[in-house]
């Protein structure tokens, strides 16, 4: 076991850093087998907290490049994870699973297990590692990994290789809890702020009052009839309805660059960011996302199935928005603030009034060029005279 001692240590730095979970675990299967623990392949598996990935997994097999594999909600039910041998460790709660595969009467109640035998692998084991973490005051949810070790060593894992493994993976799991909460940490402030709003608050901007100016090009999009409309479908269909919607309009900000900002009620405020990139650069992205809202809307709208159209309006804009913290310290939350969000809305109101779905600045309707029709001046918030705007045709 002095040579385990070494990949200990090794785990425990691991563990005071932020290591790569599929690279330190492909690392620590590389150490064992230069201790001589007889291990051909292992498997990683463990769930995380994600809107669209279920688990994830690591394969490593000595000689070959590892895998790194994400399974979304509904990939996670498919019939090669119900027919798993892990699966079944963790559905008993059993303490290990072990199957001989040399053995010719060797059991195959999973498929996985012929596969290994037929490739020439001797032993097979699954052992789950389970830990605890904090959920609400007084109480705990139960979370963890779990690890398939194989080998093609021709009577199987011996008792000494069988401890090395036991013993090495409770370390690897404390590096491993350590990993994962913060990647859980991340999700959660990507998810609920945005990927700028939730950098800002993993990086210490978490105090009453901490917050920034950032320059950017500005979409804005209201839902059209929402309230009528929430009325007829009722509560459940009205949310899979605004989901719909949201799709359209914050999906095509994230697919095409930009930060998702804030829901505000059916209202999506989105940035193209200027200080990463070029205004002219900024402006592109932003056009390209609401040419993409018109597309996907109007594909919604052509399927015989809705039952409601579905219409929104567009405001682009060029300003400021500040990111702060505002709220009470024991209740904060990152938002955007100033003259340049009341203008926005005020523009995108005016799409109604100009009868057109996209209304946008000068600045951004120079950028479009001939796709620009002007439409008037108008009073805006935070402005002394009435400001041009354009259609986007």
């Amino acid at each position: 076991m002095a040579d385990i001692d070494g990949v200990e240590d090794w785990l425990i730095d691991q563990a005071l850093g932020s290591p790569n979970l599929a690279a330190m675990f492909a690392e620590m299967c590389e150490r064992l087998r230069a201790c001589r623990v007889p291990i051909d392949r292992a498997l990683l598996g463990w769930s995380t907290l994600h809107p669209l990935i279920e688990a994830e997994t690591v394969c490593w097999e000595a000689g070959s490049e590892v895998q790194h594999s994400q399974f979304t909600h509904h990939e996670a039910e498919s019939d090669e994870w119900l027919n798993s041998p892990m699966r079944a460790v963790l559905i008993s709660g059993e303490p290990m699973l072990r199957r001989r595969l040399a053995n010719a009467n060797a059991p195959s109640e999973f498929p996985l297990l012929a596969d290994l035998s037929s490739r020439g692998y001797s032993d097979y084991i699954v052992i789950p590692t389970r830990f605890e973490i904090p959920t609400i005051p007084g109480e705990v949810g139960t979370t963890g990994i779990v690890i398939s070790w194989a080998t093609r060593a021709e009577n199987g894992f011996s008792d000494d290789a069988m401890s090395a493994i036991t013993y090495i993976q409770r370390r690897f799991a404390l590096a491993a809890r350590a990993t994962l909460q913060s990647q859980i940490g991340r999700t959660i402030a990507e998810t609920y702020l945005g990927k700028i709003a939730g950098d800002k608050v993993l990086a210490g901007q978490i105090r009453h009052g901490d917050g920034e100016t950032v320059d950017a090009v500005i979409y804005f999009s209201d839902m059209r009839n929402s309230t009528a409309i929430a009325e007829k479908l009722g509560p459940d269909a009205y949310l899979a309805w605004l989901n719909t919607y949201f799709d359209a309009t914050a999906g095509s900000i994230l697919s095409k660059g930009g930060e998702v900002l804030d829901f505000i009620g059916d209202a999506v405020l989105g940035v193209f960011p200027i200080g990463r990139q070029s205004l002219e650069n900024a402006i592109v992205q932003a056009l390209a996302a609401t040419d993409e809202t018109r597309v996907k809307l109007t594909a919604i709208n052509a399927n015989p199935a809705t039952a409601h159209p579905l219409r929104a309006g567009v405001a682009l804009s060029v300003g400021s928005v500040m990111f702060g913290n505002i709220g009470v310290p024991q209740r904060l939350t990152f938002s955007v603030i100033g003259q340049t969000v009341h203008a926005a809305a005020r523009i995108e109101s005016l799409t109604k009034t100009v009868g057109t779905d996209v209304l946008m600045t000068e600045d951004v309707a120079r950028r479009a060029g001939h796709r620009s029709r002007p439409v008037g001046a108008f009073a805006l918030d935070g402005f002394s005279a009435p400001q041009p705007l354009f259609a986007l045709e």
